[in-house]
């Protein structure tokens, strides 16, 4: 039976995606839910797996290629895989299906996974058909449990190695496409500094009050609700209070009206190797500081396996970017459109400051808060950001709500 491969539905927001990568050839035998392409859009990478076991027929959209919305990619024959070839009945059979030890059933990429990060295959349990364990199985297996280092790699023999010369005083270039994730980034930075009257003003704040409640409770609170305690979380539940305050800061621009939103929905900027993120925290008033960065280490975790939904990067009222993860100590953000406000954390370095008349070295933070102008005046942004300074130099206000 002949089965359509179309691209996924895509948002009204995405127009269309490229497809990336091609996993399987034509005329090469599929197990279900084994991976066929990856489709990148403005967002993220979308991957398309096989709905039965079967055949790839033959592909009718190339890498590279321009894909709309549940358009067709190829043609799969499902039915049972075909056997190998006799000229190759000396190769395993792992080539496809790979049946593990206990008559544990696995596709090949679970299996690469598994033999990779050291996992046996009794020890994942399965949700594909007949009892098979899937790539997600494994990687939900593996987000589940502690990792256990793979084991090393054989060293292979020195003659094998192949040592390339390069020229002396030859000056290499190496030109590589933009992906379309990096395109769409760039073109967004761009027209957020043209379209917008953007100002940045600064701050810093005292991160010693935080940090002494962190190492106090950090112990605790990691036993209790099975998440390390971090830094993040106290400054989404400072920015939501501050938001509250100051409305327009939450605020968007749509042509020429102005859009109050009534609900804080903060961004959390995520660095990626295909480039920055912002996956939205929903409703963050509502969210406990371990939900908070429950959801952020998950984030990030999908993040840098491609596997964010474009749902969870739509929206957003508000964002968040913390460059002193990196170690910078100032900078200024750019507007993440239609937002009217986007705040930047940064290193905390110690530094001598004056307190009561006496110099004492206290940890600080700058805090940078960039914003358009036109929709947010200067008084505004600048008690915006003295807000989130008091509550983080006094966290029991986030408690007492004052």
């Amino acid at each position: 039976m002949s089965i359509e491969i179309k691209a996924p539905t895509f948002p009204e927001s995405v127009a269309d995606g490229t497809v990336v990568t091609w996993h399987k050839k034509p005329g090469e035998p599929v197990l279900r839910d084994e991976l066929l392409v990856d489709i990148e859009t403005d967002k993220v990478v979308l991957e398309v797996v096989a709905p039965a076991d079967g055949t790839l027929k033959n592909v009718l959209k190339e890498e590279g290629d321009v894909v709309l919305s549940d358009e067709v990619l190829a043609i799969f024959v499902a039915g049972e895989v075909a056997a190998a070839p006799a000229a190759a009945t000396a190769a395993p059979a792992a080539a496809t299906e790979s049946v593990s030890a206990g008559e544990v059933i696995m596709s090949p990429a679970a299996r690469k996974i598994a033999e990779e990060n050291g996992v046996a295959a009794s020890a994942i349990a399965a949700t594909g058909k007949d009892g098979r364990v899937t790539k997600e199985d494994v990687v939900n297996h593996l987000k589940a449990a502690p990792k256990s280092a793979p084991a090393p790699a054989a060293k292979a023999p020195a003659a094998a190695v192949k040592v390339t010369q390069i020229p002396e005083g030859e000056r290499i270039e190496k030109r590589v496409p933009m992906t379309r994730l990096r395109a769409t980034i760039a073109r967004r930075l761009v027209e957020a500094q043209q379209n917008a009257a953007m100002l940045t003003t600064y701050n810093e704040v005292n991160m010693k009050p935080v940090m002494d409640l962190r190492a106090k409770y950090k112990d605790q609170f990691e036993k209790v609700h099975g998440v390390k305690l971090g830094f993040m979380s106290f400054f989404v539940k400072a920015a939501t209070e501050a938001l509250k305050r100051f409305p327009a800061v939450n605020a968007s621009i749509d042509g020429n009206d102005m859009v109050y939103h009534g609900y804080q929905d903060i961004g959390v900027a995520v660095s990626t190797e295909r480039g920055l993120v912002v996956p939205i925290l929903r409703d963050t008033d509502g969210m406990g500081l371990a939900e908070i960065e429950s959801t952020i280490g998950d984030f990030a975790s999908r993040a840098r396996d491609g596997k964010l939904g474009i749902d969870e990067m739509q929206g957003g009222t508000f964002t968040i970017t913390n460059g002193g993860t990196f170690g910078s100590l100032m900078s200024t953000p750019i507007l993440n459109p239609p937002q009217t406000a986007i705040m930047g954390m940064h290193k905390i370095q110690e530094r001598p400051m004056a307190v009561n008349g006496q110099v004492v070295i206290l940890p600080m933070m700058y805090l940078a808060l960039s914003y358009d102008h036109r929709m947010i005046d200067g008084k505004e942004a600048v008690q915006f950001l003295v807000a989130i300074k008091d509550l983080l130099e006094d966290p029991a206000r986030l408690l007492l709500d004052i």
